[in-house]
């Protein structure tokens, strides 16, 4: 019954099956499995150093057309020096107007609860401006006032 649960198919195989594997041959199956995929990353590597090879020799011979346009169209006046401010400029505008922004912000912020505690308090101090209770009772007593 224990040979139909094996799955070697020869006595041989099943031999087999009892001796412990040793070092040397799983890392033969270990490296029999990974050494496909190691060659093609290996492969990647090589064409990606090349092709970065390749991009760095445009982009030098771009960075010489671009010296030698820039000396062929020379400006008299340096308008790099200028551009720079107007982007420092440019960046402190853009500060200023977020900082007053955020303060338009909380000053709306703060009249609103200023007007809410001012309507508040002067429900309190102001006795002419009554809530609904005291104006029932206040023309009850007219009523009583007019009957007698």
């Amino acid at each position: 019954m224990a040979q139909s649960e094996s799955t070697a198919t020869s006595i041989g195989e099943q031999t087999d099956d009892l001796v412990p594997p040793t070092r040397d041959v799983l890392v033969d199956g270990i490296m029999g499995m990974l050494k496909p995929c190691l060659d093609q990353l290996d492969d990647r590597v090589r064409q990606t150093r090349t092709s970065q090879s390749d991009l760095q020799l445009q982009l030098e011979g771009l960075q010489q057309q671009l010296t030698a346009v820039q000396h062929q169209t020379q400006c008299p006046l340096q308008l790099d020096l200028y551009i720079k401010k107007l982007q420092n400029a440019k960046r402190r505008v853009v500060v200023v107007n977020n900082i007053l922004q955020t303060t338009q912000e909380r000053l709306n912020k703060l009249h609103v609860q200023v007007t809410k505690e001012t309507s508040r308090r002067r429900a309190l101090l102001d006795p002419t401006v009554s809530s609904p209770s005291n104006s029932f009772l206040a023309s009850a007593d007219a009523r009583n006032s007019a009957l007698t």
